[in-house]
C-alpha cells in the first residue's frame, strides 16, 4: 500500500471536516512531529498531578508545560488553556485528563495542535450535555464523593482514596488530595461549541478500574471519535499509577520514540 503523504493526510483533514470525523487510521500516518506538549488537569487535582509524566516527555526532548486550570467556568478554562497554547512554537500535542477533556476538546481547534490525547477524560461533540450522556450509564462510585461548601465543591478524603486514586499508595494519594483545587458549581453546566477530535488525531487512554468515570462511558468516547485507544489496569490516576504507558500513548501522538 502506497504511504500517505502530508498532502493526502491535510486532504484526509479537510474531508474529515466535510464528514465530521476523521477518518480511522488516519492519525497513526505523517502526522506533524510534536516539538511540544500542553497538559491539563480536572476535578479534584492541580497541575501536579502530571508530575509523573513530564520528566518522561522532557527525556524525549519535548518541551512541557501543564496548565493550571482555573476550575471556575469552562470559557475561563479553556482560555487558560489557550493562553498556553499561543506561547507554544511548533506543533503541539494537547493532553486532558478527566473533566479537562472538555477543554481538550474545546481549544483543541486552536492551530498550533497537532493531536490530541484523552486520558480516562470527557469527550464531549459539540453542543453536547455531557452530564445526560453520563446518566446512560451506571453513577461512578465517586459522584456520592462530592461535597460542596456552597457553590465549591470538592471530593471528601475518603472518596479521594478509595474511588479517585485507589491504585495509589495511600501516603502519595494524601499528598494528591491535599493539592485538591475546589470547583465552582458553574464550571458543571458548560457546553463545549465545537469538537476538536472530529478533525484532529485523538488519543485515548481508557482506565479499566476507574470508579470516577464509567470505563464503558471512556470506551464509547474513544470509539466516537476513531482515537488510537489503549486500556491500562489503573484507577481514575493513570497518569500516576502507570505514568510510563500515558507517557508512551502522548508519545506516539507527538509522533516520537519512547526511550524505554
Amino acid at each position: 500500500m502506497q504511504p500517505m503523504t502530508r498532502r493526502m493526510f491535510t486532504g484526509a483533514l479537510a474531508t474529515a471536516g466535510a464528514l465530521s470525523i476523521l477518518p480511522k487510521g488516519v492519525f497513526a500516518v505523517d502526522m506533524p512531529k510534536a516539538k511540544n506538549v500542553v497538559l491539563v488537569h480536572g476535578l479534584f487535582a492541580d497541575g501536579s498531578c502530571w508530575s509523573e509524566v513530564i520528566p518522561l516527555l522532557q527525556d524525549a526532548g519535548l518541551n512541557v508545560t501543564a496548565v493550571q486550570n482555573p476550575l471556575t467556568t469552562l470559557p475561563d478554562a479553556v482560555a487558560s488553556a489557550e493562553r498556553v497554547l499561543d506561547r507554544q512554537v511548533g506543533p503541539t500535542v494537547l493532553v486532558g485528563h478527566s473533566f479537562s477533556g472538555m477543554i481538550v476538546t474545546e481549544a483543541g481547534v486552536h492551530a498550533n495542535v497537532s493531536s490530541l490525547v484523552y486520558v480516562a477524560a470527557r469527550a464531549p461533540d459539540a453542543g453536547e450535555d455531557y452530564s445526560a450522556l453520563a446518566k446512560t450509564y451506571p453513577t461512578p462510585p465517586a459522584s456520592a464523593g462530592i461535597v460542596f461548601d456552597g457553590d465549591e465543591g470538592r471530593l471528601t478524603e475518603e472518596a479521594f482514596l478509595r474511588d479517585f486514586a485507589g491504585d495509589i499508595p495511600t501516603a502519595r494519594a494524601r499528598v494528591l488530595y491535599a493539592v485538591q483545587e475546589p470547583f465552582d458549581k458553574e464550571l458543571l453546566t458548560g457546553k463545549t461549541t465545537v469538537a476538536a477530535w472530529r478533525t484532529k488525531p485523538s488519543f485515548y487512554a481508557v482506565s479499566k478500574n476507574d470508579r470516577t468515570i464509567n470505563p464503558d462511558l471512556e470506551r464509547f468516547m474513544a470509539k466516537r471519535m476513531g482515537a488510537k485507544t489503549v486500556e491500562l489496569e489503573s484507577s481514575h490516576v493513570s497518569m500516576i499509577s502507570q505514568p510510563r504507558a500515558v507517557a508512551d500513548l502522548i508519545l506516539e501522538a507527538a509522533g516520537v520514540k519512547s526511550k524505554s
